[in-house]
C-alpha cells in the first residue's frame, strides 16, 4: 500500500533556529550555512559548511532539559483549560487528550491558544473520535455511525468523503491527532469491548475502510493512530476490567495483523493494547509494556510487514485494570518506555510529576538509556512535523 502524506496543521508549525553553518549572516531565504551576497556585489561567497541531519537533531534536542525530553513522551487527559495550561506550562508534556470528561469550552472559546503558547514546541491535541459509541466531540461536530454500520451502509469512497468533513471540523476545533481508526478484526457482538468499533470480521474490508479514513484525515492535516496492536478483535475479555488474552502470534498473523501489515506505511502512528499474546509476551506482561511486542512492530518480519520507525503510543495506562491491577502509573510509564514505546498515554494529570521523577531516576540509573529517549523525542517531532531547521 502506498505511503500517504502526513502534514499536521500549518498553525502548529514552529520555527526552530536553523542549524548554523556560516557566520550568522544568512537571510530568511538563504540555505543554512550560506550567506546571501552583499548588496552591490555580483559574486556569491563560497558556501560555508553544510548542516547535517545529526547537527539539526542535536540542536532540536538541545533546547530541552532531560526532564523536558521525558515530558515530550507523555500524553495526558485534561479536564479543561486550567488543567491543560498547568501541565503544559509546568511540565512541557508532548500532548494533551480531550476526553468525555473534558470541558469542551477549551476547544470552542479560543482558550486552547494560550495552552499552545505555553509549549516550547508544537503541542499534540488528541482525542478519541471513532464514531459510534466512541465519540468525544459528537456534541460539537455531530454524530457518525459506528465502524461496523459504516462498512455495511456506505462505500469506502463515501466514507472517505464523510470523513473529510469530520476531519475538517476537528481541525477547526484545534485537534491535531485522532486515536483512530480502530483496525481490529472482529465478529464480536456490537456492544462488546470491540464489537461495532470494528469495520468487519474480514481483514480486507477493515483495511479498505481504514485506508479511506486515514487518507481523509491526513488530507485535512490530522494525525492518525492504528489500534490496538497486535489485535484486540478476538480477545477473551475487556482490558478496562482485567487481563485480555488473544490468539498466539501465528494465528494473529493470518487475520488480526493483516490490516497492520497493509497500513504500516500509511504515515499513521500505532497504539499497542494491553493484550497477553501466548508465545510472544511474558506471562503477566501485556503487549503495551512488552519488549517482544515492540520488537515485533519495529522489525515487522515476525508478521510479514515492513519495519516501522513511526511513533508507538500505549493505550490508556491509568483507566484499564489490565495495567492498573499490575502496577502504578509511574511504574507502567517507565515499563512501556523501557520496552520501546515512544509515548505513554493516560487520562489525568495528577501523576505527571511523580512519573517524571521516576523517569529521571530511570535515566540516571541506566534503566532507560538516554539515546532511547532522544530517538523517541525526535520521532515525536517528526510525527508533529516540527521544524528542526533541516
Amino acid at each position: 500500500m502506498r505511503k500517504l502524506p502526513f502534514v499536521l496543521l500549518a498553525v502548529l508549525a514552529m520555527i526552530v533556529s536553523a542549524c548554523s553553518g556560516g557566520d550568522g549572516g544568512s537571510t530568511a531565504t538563504s540555505s543554512p550555512g550560506v550567506r546571501s551576497p552583499e548588496a552591490g556585489t555580483s559574486a556569491a561567497p563560497a558556501p560555508g559548511p553544510t548542516s547535517t541531519p545529526d547537527d539539526c537533531a542535536a540542536e532540536y534536542l538541545g533546547q530541552f532539559t532531560t526532564r523536558e525530553k521525558l515530558a515530550q513522551l507523555l500524553t495526558v487527559g485534561v479536564t479543561g483549560t486550567e488543567d491543560a495550561l498547568s501541565v503544559v506550562r509546568d511540565h512541557q508534556v508532548g500532548g494533551i487528550f480531550v476526553g468525555s470528561w473534558t470541558d469542551l469550552s477549551l476547544l470552542t472559546s479560543g482558550e486552547l491558544e494560550q495552552v499552545r503558547a505555553a509549549a516550547k514546541v508544537p503541542l499534540m491535541v488528541t482525542t478519541d473520535e471513532e464514531g459510534g459509541r466512541v465519540s468525544r466531540l459528537g456534541s460539537l461536530i455531530g454524530t457518525a455511525p459506528s465502524a461496523r454500520e459504516t462498512a455495511q451502509t456506505m462505500t469506502a469512497e463515501q466514507f472517505y468523503n464523510a470523513t473529510l468533513d469530520r476531519a475538517r471540523a476537528m481541525r477547526d476545533l484545534g485537534i491535531t491527532v485522532d486515536f483512530a481508526p480502530d483496525i481490529d478484526v472482529s465478529s464480536q457482538p456490537d456492544d462488546s469491548v470491540i464489537g461495532d468499533r470494528s469495520f468487519s470480521d474480514d481483514p480486507v474490508v477493515v483495511t479498505e475502510y481504514a485506508d479511506a479514513y486515514i487518507r481523509a484525515m491526513h488530507e485535512m492535516g490530522l494525525g492518525t493512530v492504528l489500534k490496538h496492536f497486535p489485535g484486540h478483535g478476538a480477545g477473551t475479555g475487556d482490558s478496562h476490567v482485567g487481563a485480555v488474552q488473544v490468539a498466539p502470534l501465528e494465528q494473529l498473523a493470518t487475520r488480526d495483523l493483516v490490516p497492520f501489515r497493509e497500513l504500516i506505511d500509511s504515515g499513521s502512528a500505532v497504539m499497542v493494547g494491553h493484550l497477553d499474546v501466548p508465545g510472544l509476551t511474558t506471562p503477566g506482561v501485556p503487549a503495551s509494556i512488552s519488549p517482544e511486542v515492540m520488537s515485533l512492530l519495529r522489525e515487522g518480519s515476525g508478521y510479514g510487514a515492513a519495519p516501522f520507525d513511526g511513533v508507538i503510543f500505549t493505550d490508556d495506562l491509568s483507566g484499564m485494570a489490565a495495567i492498573t491491577d499490575r502496577m502504578s502509573i509511574p511504574e507502567a510509564v517507565e515499563a512501556t518506555l523501557v520496552a520501546g514505546a515512544d509515548n505513554a498515554l493516560w487520562i489525568s494529570t495528577d501523576a505527571v510529576g511523580q512519573v517524571l521523577d521516576r523517569l529521571e531516576e530511570a535515566v540516571a540509573a541506566g534503566r532507560l538509556p538516554m539515546d532511547r529517549v532522544d530517538a523517541s523525542v525526535l520521532r515525536m517531532a517528526d510525527y508533529k512535523q516540527v521544524s528542526r531547521g533541516c
